[in-house]
């Protein structure tokens, strides 16, 4: 009875921690998502204004739309600084595994399971100068991906892929691969070029594409950091929440036990005092 009732404290006060914990990723989570959604119209916008250029004009031929041979990949991967997140930052390093091949990688770890991971694995790494993801900055995404983008126009490496996690709903967090360099050739054949109104770039068309793609690779970077948070967030509480029912079905079964043994205690304790009183 004694080594039940422990159990029974330890699973309440376990029981207290994830409640707590859930309350905060749920706190937490209402943040991200509305920074999540306040980023999604921004590197639209870039994004449309690149495909406008490339509609226009098809005779530029910017790096960052000429095809290669690749020769190396590098990887942006986007995980969570803790763990306690379900499947959170399995699933995004299992992404990253299937789609790697056999050919050399490099890889860029946001978050610190993401340079734990990659460091336990002997993966070449670019960089190791973001390690915690919930402290990165809108400027840090810009930084990074004119870093990305110099190395990129040096031949460091042939294409750049984004692997991060999507937040679709509170219940539903999707691990995404997305290829940021080269972009496709077609980018602009998907938008419908207005007769009436064509846009003059200066100095030329070329010139802004190639200024325009490094900002709009920094808020695609931070669009999907606010994404990956709010899926943590989402992800961490979803599991806590299970982990909180998990602990009541416990005490609850517990304390069946506990009431069980009590009860066949005070049963055997009667029949001790009937026994001796007969005898």
């Amino acid at each position: 009875m004694k080594d039940i009732k422990l159990r029974i404290r330890s699973m309440e006060s376990t029981k207290h921690i994830t409640k707590a914990m859930e309350m905060v990723a749920a706190s937490k989570l209402r943040r991200a998502e509305e920074s999540a959604k306040r980023t999604r119209p921004y590197f639209q916008l870039m994004y449309d204004t690149a495909g406008d250029i490339a509609a226009q004009d098809s005779e530029f031929s910017s790096p960052y739309i000429l095809p290669r041979e690749v020769k190396r990949k590098l990887y942006v991967i986007i995980a969570g600084d803790r763990g306690l997140a379900g499947g959170y930052n399995h699933n995004v390093l299992k992404l990253f595994e299937e789609d790697r091949g056999d050919g050399p990688v490099t890889v860029l770890p946001i978050g610190k399971k993401a340079l734990e991971t990659m460091a336990a694995h002997n993966e070449d790494i670019w960089s190791d100068s973001y390690p915690l993801a919930a402290e990165l900055s809108i400027s840090d995404s810009f930084t990074m991906a004119k870093g990305i983008c110099s190395a990129f126009l040096k031949g460091e490496f042939d294409e750049v892929s984004l692997v991060y996690t999507s937040f679709e709903s509170m219940l539903t967090q999707t691990p995404k691969l997305i290829k940021l360099l080269p972009l496709d050739r077609d980018i602009g054949k998907s938008r419908k070029k207005d007769s009436a109104s064509v846009t003059i770039y200066e100095p030329d068309g070329e010139t802004v594409f190639n200024r325009i793609i490094p900002e709009y690779l920094g808020g695609v970077v931070f669009g999907a950091l606010c994404e990956s948070e709010a899926s943590e967030q989402a992800a961490r509480r979803n599991a806590m929440d299970s982990a909180t029912k998990n602990a009541e079905e416990m005490i609850e079964d517990l304390s069946l036990k506990y009431n069980r043994a009590r009860q066949g205690a005070i049963t055997q304790e009667i029949t001790e005092i009937v026994a001796g009183a007969g005898a």
